[in-house]
């Protein structure tokens, strides 16, 4: 297991290694996706047994992956 952004691991044994918020085996990307679809924190949190906190934690973790991102324009 390996802490990649504070609340997010990767572990090989968890969902083959995809990004996971730390103390479940809930994806980043699943959480992401849910939100950017609409839903509130408050469903996150009972839905997935999250902390408010830990939800924070995976759009902390998207803000930190899409700041290193480059994007080369096409003219």
């Amino acid at each position: 297991m390996r802490e990649i952004s504070p609340g997010i691991i990767i572990d090989p044994e968890i969902r083959g290694g995809k990004p996971v918020i730390k103390g479940t085996r809930v994806p980043a990307d699943i959480l992401l996706g849910k939100l950017a679809g609409g839903a509130i924190h408050e469903e996150l949190m009972q839905e997935y047994d999250l902390t408010r906190e830990q939800i924070f934690a995976a759009l902390r973790y998207a803000a930190a992956v899409l700041s290193e991102e480059r994007v080369r324009a096409i003219l």
